[in-house]
């Protein structure tokens, strides 16, 4: 089987997107996983189908590189975005499907702004905190943040007892004069990525909790691929009108045989 393919990067989070409205396109766990490895395929840290829904532009359907179905991708959101663009489908605004329900996107330009979901409560673990963006999050304030083990940190706690079945990202960040640095270790990919979408947005909203975002209402983030914004309104500890933003790029198409 032959596929056609767009690969797309937000901040450095590389993701191959394949157009599948006419549902033709079947993949296995292990195929997926193969087209995501960066030496024996394509390269990426997931895979997006999109699909048609009625009553949306169109649906997403996100995969992680380790060929498992996920739930929400923030910087994956913005790219198929950009996707679903160049497909003729949308022009600068999209409302789309995607695992943790409905979502509206906008391009301005070179940015892409993604609209998250409320976030009523963060938990707070005692030296970390827990919230789901869409994608459940830890975010741990830490210092020293360039020099930090994010690998081994993170492979601790996503594999701790309350995490090790369903997972969760870990996010370690530092304030900084301009907002927050953030790392960022991810499940399904199992290892640290340059940018997390989902975790960013997290990250944000825990920093504005605490008093150290850019701004009541907005925070930037400083990712190790990039710059992204989220602008928030914090409503006493729960969250609504989520934005994220930063750029969502066009890397190269082509296709591959399976």
């Amino acid at each position: 089987m032959q596929i056609s393919f767009q690969k797309f990067q937000g901040c450095g989070n590389d993701f191959i997107i394949i157009d599948n409205r006419k549902g033709e396109i079947k993949l296995s766990n292990q195929q997926i996983e193969i087209l995501c490895d960066r030496h024996f395929g394509i390269g990426a840290d997931g895979l997006m189908l999109l699909e048609n829904a009625s009553g949306y532009d169109f649906k997403m359907v996100y995969y992680n590189s380790d060929g498992n179905i996920s739930s929400l991708c923030g910087n994956g959101s913005r790219c198929i975005t950009r996707f679903a663009q160049s497909l003729g489908i949308i022009k600068e605004k999209a409302h789309f499907l995607a695992a943790d329900g409905e979502h509206h996107s906008i391009i301005t330009g070179e940015e892409v702004a993604l609209h998250m979901n409320n976030v009523e409560k963060i938990e707070d673990l005692g030296g970390s905190f827990f919230l789901n963006t869409g994608s459940p999050h830890v975010v741990k304030w830490v210092e020293n943040l360039e020099n930090y083990d994010v690998y081994g940190e993170g492979r601790k706690i996503r594999n701790s007892e309350r995490f090790k079945n369903g997972g969760t990202n870990v996010n370690f960040i530092q304030q900084t004069d301009r907002g927050i640095f953030i790392r960022t270790y991810e499940r399904g990919v199992e290892n640290e990525t340059l940018a997390c979408g989902t975790g960013v947005t997290a990250a944000a909203l825990v920093a504005a909790q605490a008093g150290k975002a850019t701004s009541s209402n907005s925070c930037k983030v400083q990712a190790l691929g990039g710059n992204l914004t989220v602008d928030l309104k914090n409503n006493n500890g729960s969250f609504s009108d989520v934005w994220l933003k930063g750029p969502a790029e066009f890397v190269f198409e082509g296709k591959i045989t399976i």
